[in-house]
C-alpha cells in the first residue's frame, strides 16, 4: 500500500486546534471577526466562488483545520481580493499562512509540487548560478530564472544596455526562491534568500535591478540593505532607443504580484507607447489586474481552476495582442491568447507585433541557462 506521501493528491492536514498560535489560526480568527461577508471579493474570483467567502473558510479552518487546510493550495495568492475589499482585508495572506501551517506541521510536501520545487532547486544550485561582479560594482542586474531560459540572448542584450550606462554593472544568475515562499515553506525560503541577500551585501552591492516582477516583490519585501528597481523603470529614466515605429492596438497584462506598484505600470506603458502602439486597457488592469493562472502553483493542484484566469484574459483582450512584463505570465497566457513579453517588443518590435518572435520552452530553457552562464564566464 502506498503511503500518503506517494499519492498524487493533497492530504488533509493534522493541524493543532484553534487554541494554538499558528499563523493560519490567528489570521483565520481575525478574518472571521472582521469580514462583513459583503461578497465583493467573490465577484471576480473563481476560487472564492468555488470554496466560499473568506470568513466562512476562516471559521471552518480554526474550528476544523484537518478538513479545510488543503483549500489554501487552490488560491493563486494574487491579492485581487484585497484590492477589491472595502475594508482592506487580505484573504490571500490568510491562505498563505494556512500553507505555512501545513508545512510546519509536516504536511506541506505534496507530490504535485515536485516539479516547481525542482525548478527552484536547479535555480539555486551551483550548476545554474553565476555572479559577474567587478571590483567597483555596487549595482547588479538580476534577471531571475525564466528570462535567461526563455530569452538568453535578450538577457545579454539587456545587460549590455545596462553596462552602456554603468560600465561597472554586475550580473547575478540566481533564483529568489519564490516557489518555496508561495508554497508556505517559509523556513526554506528564508534560508535560501537570506544567503543570497547576505552574499550581495558582503560583496558591496547596494542596488538591484530586476526584470521579473516576482523577484521585485521578494526583494522589496525581504531584501535588507538593498535598493530595488525594475529594468523598465530604469529604461524610462535613462532612455531607450526604440527600433521602429509600429501601428495597431494592444492591451497590457500587469502581473498580480506588483498590482500596487503604479510607477512600474506607468513605465511599462511609456515604453509600449513609444513604439507608436495604442493601449486599450482591459477591464482588470493595474491594481485590479487578474492572475495569469500561474500564481500560487495552483496548476499543480487544479489545472481547470488555474486555466480559468487565462480564459477571462482572452475575453477581456477582445482579440488584441497582450503585452506583459513577466516571462511566466507570457507563457501561461499564451496558452489561450497571443501574449508577448515587453522585452520581445523592445528588441524585436516587428516580429513581436506580427507574432513571429521565437521563445524557448522547457527543457531547452535549462540548456539556455547553462549556455548563458558559460558565455558570461568567457566574458570575465
Amino acid at each position: 500500500m502506498k503511503s500518503p506521501r506517494d499519492t498524487n493528491i493533497l492530504r488533509p492536514c493534522a493541524l493543532p486546534g484553534p487554541t494554538t498560535h499558528s499563523p493560519g489560526i490567528q489570521t483565520a480568527q481575525e478574518m472571521a471577526r472582521q469580514c462583513n461577508r459583503c461578497g465583493l471579493c467573490q465577484t471576480d474570483c473563481d476560487f472564492l466562488k468555488n470554496f466560499g467567502l473568506p470568513a466562512d473558510i476562516a471559521e471552518k479552518y480554526y474550528t476544523a483545520p484537518a478538513t479545510s487546510c488543503t483549500i489554501a493550495f487552490s488560491c493563486s495568492l494574487c491579492g485581487l481580493c484585497k484590492a477589491i475589499c472595502p475594508l482592506g482585508l487580505d484573504p490571500a495572506r490568510m491562505f498563505l499562512d494556512m500553507r505555512r501551517d501545513s508545512f510546519n506541521n509536516g504536511n506541506g510536501n505534496f507530490l504535485r509540487h515536485k516539479r516547481v520545487l525542482n525548478y527552484e532547486r536547479k535555480g539555486t544550485s551551483k550548476r545554474y548560478t553565476w555572479q559577474t561582479l567587478k571590483n567597483d560594482c555596487t549595482t547588479i542586474f538580476f534577471p531571475g530564472c525564466a528570462l535567461p531560459g526563455t530569452r538568453p540572448q535578450k538577457t545579454l542584450q539587456l545587460y549590455s544596455y545596462l553596462q552602456s550606462h554603468d560600465p561597472d554593472m554586475g550580473l547575478v544568475l540566481d533564483c529568489c526562491s519564490r516557489p518555496s515562499h508561495d508554497l508556505g515553506r517559509q523556513p526554506c525560503f528564508e534560508a535560501a534568500f537570506s544567503n543570497l541577500n547576505t552574499t550581495l551585501i558582503r560583496k558591496g552591492i547596494q542596488k538591484v535591478i530586476v526584470a521579473c516582477p516576482s523577484c521585485y516583490e521578494v526583494f522589496s519585501q525581504y531584501g535588507k540593505g538593498l535598493e530595488i528597481t525594475t529594468i523598465y523603470e530604469y529604461m524610462v529614466r535613462q532612455g531607450f532607443a526604440v527600433k521602429g515605429c509600429l501601428h495597431g492596438e494592444v492591451t497590457v497584462h500587469d502581473p498580480c504580484v506588483i498590482r500596487e506598484k503604479s510607477d512600474l505600470h506607468d513605465a511599462v506603458r511609456t515604453l509600449i507607447r513609444a513604439h507608436g502602439l495604442t493601449i486599450c486597457e482591459m477591464t482588470h488592469a493595474k491594481e485590479k489586474t487578474l492572475c495569469c493562472g500561474e500564481g500560487g502553483a495552483v496548476a499543480s493542484i487544479d489545472k481547470n481552476l488555474s486555466r480559468q484566469w487565462g480564459r477571462r484574459r482572452k475575453r477581456e483582450s477582445m482579440g488584441r495582442p497582450i503585452l506583459t512584463y513577466c516571462a511566466g505570465c507570457a507563457a501561461e497566457l499564451n496558452k489561450s491568447s497571443p501574449t508577448y513579453h515587453l522585452i520581445d517588443l523592445l528588441f524585436e518590435p516587428e516580429k513581436t507585433i506580427n507574432g513571429k518572435v521565437r521563445v524557448s520552452r522547457a527543457p531547452i530553457t535549462y540548456l539556455n541557462r547553462l549556455c548563458l552562464k558559460k558565455t558570461l564566464q568567457r566574458q570575465r
